[in-house]
């Protein structure tokens, strides 16, 4: 009896020792890849890569990670991250002919520059510390200037304007305009890939080729629950998606316009110049996506019997979109595994079109855009356009609504007079009390904090156009405060235009394989239709950089001549002293004839003409004379310019 309770501990001690193995064997790291290609109506192709890493909680499956990225994961720790979405994007997303109403363009789609933001696990009064510290680790991971964020002028804490947060009092964001994308910060990105680019469909990442396209964004979106959470399953996942626009080669013929197809045939060969030599042997799957959009499925069944394009490889799959309200039309996905090819036999899709066909992609509700108004360089006005996408059949009723949600923020040196707030409804001013249902402003402070402004407009269904326009002056900086490009302007970020009501959601007919897969779970994810407008650019009174220059460069010329002709007297007296010497005991009777006589043809006692003394009158007042003629001219310099 006195050996049981020694068991019952050993036994306990050996299920706490192999527990977290059982559990282990359970929930592993997973990582996906995939690719989806989609021809746009102006004669591009998009290329969506998304990369998905997922870890299970540190709770119960450890801290040791064999392919999540060990600098991710002790971000997450260290600054206590809940989300965080950081995305480097060169060009603009054009919603007018690429689309607005699809989950590209509303969750990949991001203004010029650099975007961040970030919700924090902790007390309020910890939030901006925590966040100063998170800019400056990313900036040393990615190779960018995302440090400059840290000032509390360039970023906001917004309320319920920035996509409906349901975490507003630990979010923070922020934006760099002006941020210039290279390959600098695409190569550390690829880098928390467990592959990097040598194998999977990242190896078709090729600079130049991803380089030279119209549209380019790499972004990184982070969610954890590691922290206080429900959600305990969850643990780490790391969203990595590159979103590129690219032109493919056409050879330019001498073609008829009724012979030549209104969009060119591509390969992925032709626009990455590469091929998939297999999948990444760390993913769990790797499959390229080809979509066709609704309207261009529509123009292909107009077709009957011909045939509108070719595709050079065989789908395993064709997945069809289900519980379609849009004219009977539905979006088509071609299915392509890349299980079975390798370097031997590498994998090419290729795409011929066979008849010119043109259609139109899926447009948000209204098409929002931003320009200045006024002249000069002391005050101007924003302007926030809002246009329908859609001409009105008539048969909306009255009592439908829209709802719009406008996030703006703009820096602390244009200053904002939010009372000056007008609205214009289809080209006629109305009070902004008939069409506002909620709004929330921040007016900035000098060299502290930028202005903020959150609204939510509700117009009726019918509407045609609206405008919202807001006045500013332009403020004056001092002279360390300006950018090297001073005289180009100053950027003002990108507004966020959304519309909760509408979600970018797509259901298909699909089973339980491929139910994990990121691509078609982002694609059936409902998220609200958001667009961004275009970066605004603001000329500021600059000063005259030059003057600078010329005060120092004057100044120095002036310290030169004043030091150089002292120097250059007292360095000719003593000059002339030694061979004076000299001469007198080389010469000997002949020197004092010689002496004698020039003392008596100027004049002058003969002492004067033997010696040269330091206190000699005629050479100290000829030095004193330019010494303080030479320290005045200094001094009402000086005087003057101060």
């Amino acid at each position: 009896m006195a050996l049981k309770p020694v068991a019952i501990s050993f036994f306990l001690l050996c299920c706490c020792s192999f527990a977290p193995i059982l559990v282990g064997s359970v929930l592993e790291e997973e990582f996906y890849e995939e690719l989806l290609l989609k021809p746009l109506p102006d004669r591009k192709v998009l290329s969506h890569f998304h990369f998905e890493s997922r870890v299970p909680p540190t709770s119960t499956y450890g801290s040791h990670h064999h392919l999540f990225p060990k600098a991710i994961y002790q971000l997450v720790q260290k600054f206590r991250v809940r989300e965080m979405e950081l995305s480097f994007t060169q060009g603009r997303w054009n919603y007018e002919r690429w689309g607005g109403f699809d989950a590209i363009s509303s969750n990949n789609a991001k203004p010029p520059g650099v975007e961040l933001w970030a919700s924090f696990d902790v007390p309020q009064h910890q939030v901006d510390a925590y966040w100063k510290n998170l800019t400056h680790t990313l900036s040393g991971l990615f190779c960018a200037s995302i440090n400059f964020l840290e000032s509390s002028t360039t970023y906001t804490s917004p309320s319920w304007g920035f996509r409906g947060h349901p975490y507003s009092d630990s979010l923070r964001y922020g934006t760099l305009p002006r941020e210039a994308v290279c390959t600098e910060n695409l190569t550390p990105w690829l880098k928390l890939l467990p592959c990097r680019d040598k194998a999977g469909l990242s190896a078709l990442l090729d600079r130049p080729s991803i380089y030279k396209g119209f549209y380019h964004s790499q972004r990184l979106l982070l969610s954890s629950t590691e922290f206080g959470s429900t959600r305990l399953e969850s643990g780490i996942v790391l969203e990595q998606t590159l979103t590129v626009v690219l032109q493919p080669f056409t050879q330019r013929t001498t073609m008829t316009c009724s012979s030549e197809p209104s969009q060119p045939s591509w390969s992925l060969n032709s626009i990455f110049g590469r091929k998939v030599d297999g999948r990444c042997v760390l993913s769990k799957s790797s499959n390229v996506y080809l979509q066709l959009e609704r309207d261009l499925v529509s123009q292909l069944k107009i077709l009957e019997n011909e045939k509108g394009f070719e595709l050079s490889v065989i789908p395993e799959r064709v997945i069809k979109e289900v519980h379609v309200l849009h004219n009977d039309s539905s979006s088509i996905l071609y299915m392509f595994s890349m299980e079975k090819y390798s370097e031997s036999e590498p994998f090419d899709l290729g795409f011929t079109w066979k008849v010119p066909i043109v259609w139109s992609s899926p447009q948000a509700p209204l098409h929002a855009s931003r320009f200045l108004m006024g002249s000069g360089n002391e005050r101007g006005a924003i302007a926030i356009s809002l246009k329908s996408a859609e001409p009105n059949n008539g048969n909306i009723t009255d009592t439908c609504r829209l709802r719009v949600d406008v996030f703006q923020v703009v820096p602390w040196y244009v200053k904002m007079y939010y009372h000056t707030i007008q609205l214009f409804f289809d080209g006629q001013p109305r009070s902004i009390n008939d069409f506002i249902e909620r709004i929330r402003v921040s007016p900035s402070e000098d060299k502290v904090s930028p202005g903020v402004m959150e609204a939510v407009l509700n117009f009726p269904c019918t509407m045609k156009s609206a405008a919202l326009t807001l006045e500013f002056d332009k403020g004056f900086l001092h002279i360390d405060e300006y950018p090297p490009d001073a005289n180009q302007g100053f950027d003002i970020p990108s507004a966020v235009v959304s519309f909760p009501d509408f979600q970018t959601s797509m259901q298909f007919g699909i089973d339980n394989t491929l139910n994990r897969s990121p691509t078609l779970s982002k694609l059936q994810e409902k998220s609200r239709v958001l667009s961004y407008t275009e970066v605004l650019l603001v000329p500021l009174t600059t000063p005259d950089f030059s003057m600078p220059y010329n005060v120092i460069t004057l100044t120095c010329t002036v310290f030169a001549l004043y030091f150089g002709s002292l120097l250059n007297v007292l360095r000719k007296r003593a000059g002339e002293e030694e061979r004076f010497l000299k001469r007198g005991a080389k010469n000997g009777l002949i020197s004092q004839l010689l002496s004698k006589l020039s003392a008596k043809l100027r004049r002058r006692p003969l002492g004067s003409q033997q010696s040269l003394p330091p206190s000699s009158p005629f050479i100290s007042s000829k030095l004193l004379f330019r010494v303080v003629l030479v320290a005045g001219i200094a001094a009402i310099w000086q005087y003057y310019f101060s």
